[in-house]
């Protein structure tokens, strides 16, 4: 049988009651990284949507400034 790796990232995430009801969702790791579910079930499904998204995103975008920059020749 293979082995496999997987590495699990947790970041918290703040729940707290909307106004006009629901929970809306943060991250306060991650500024900006928000959403809204109507029930709590529902923000916890979109809050983990969301994350995995951002992360995604944040890979995507160092990758890509990775690929662009360019070492400089030592003098």
């Amino acid at each position: 049988m293979k082995h496999k790796k997987l590495k699990i990232l947790q970041y918290p995430a703040v729940f707290e009651p909307a106004i006009e009801g629901g929970y809306n969702v943060s991250f306060p790791a991650f500024p900006g990284c928000v959403t809204f579910g109507r029930t709590y079930e529902e923000a916890k499904a979109k809050a983990r949507e969301v994350l995995e998204l951002w992360l995604e995103e944040l890979v995507g975008t160092f990758l890509a400034i990775v690929k662009q920059s360019k070492i400089a020749p030592e003098k």
